[in-house]
């Protein structure tokens, strides 16, 4: 005998958190449901089962238009920091990805993470850069950062 479970975790060599599967009536009934590994794949539980992957989906897409919508905003946006220097405009350290983060928040309200921004290479000088920020879903934006003088 064969009975359908809907795993509510992931199980090694069975199954996937979420995923329908046929196993042995047995290991489903001694094994999977006690453990709370797996539910019986009722009609409700299917029904329920279903509408997660929905709302899922729902919330990939949201999260993709606000990717596009980020990408479309940092065209023609100048983040602008200041920083010490010494001698020959050389900074006193770099501007790392979190400083960029906080000042685009705080200029012009956008939200990037600071892992989402990809330096090709440290900021050591005044100058003006165009520093690359992975949005997600294939999505990539162009920061342009300004870095002056701090008086």
């Amino acid at each position: 005998m064969a009975m359908k479970v809907i795993f509510n975790e992931d199980v090694r060599g069975q199954g996937k958190k979420g995923e329908l599967k046929e196993v042995s009536d047995g290991y489903a009934r001694n094994y999977l449901i006690p453990r709370k590994l797996a539910s019986e794949a009722s009609a409700d539980n299917i029904n329920t089962l279903k509408l997660k992957e929905k709302a899922k989906a729902s919330q990939l897409a949201k999260e993709k238009a606000q990717a596009e919508a980020n990408g479309k905003r940092l065209e023609g946006v100048v983040v602008r920091l200041t920083a010490k220097a010494g001698q020959g405009g050389r900074l006193f350290g770099a501007v790392t990805s979190q400083e960029i983060s906080d000042a685009l928040r705080e200029q012009h309200g956008i939200e990037i993470e600071k892992n989402k921004i990809v330096q090709a290479e440290p900021i050591k000088q005044y100058g003006s850069y165009e520093v690359k920020a992975k949005l997600g879903f294939e999505v990539t934006g162009t920061i342009n950062v300004l870095v002056t003088e701090q008086k």
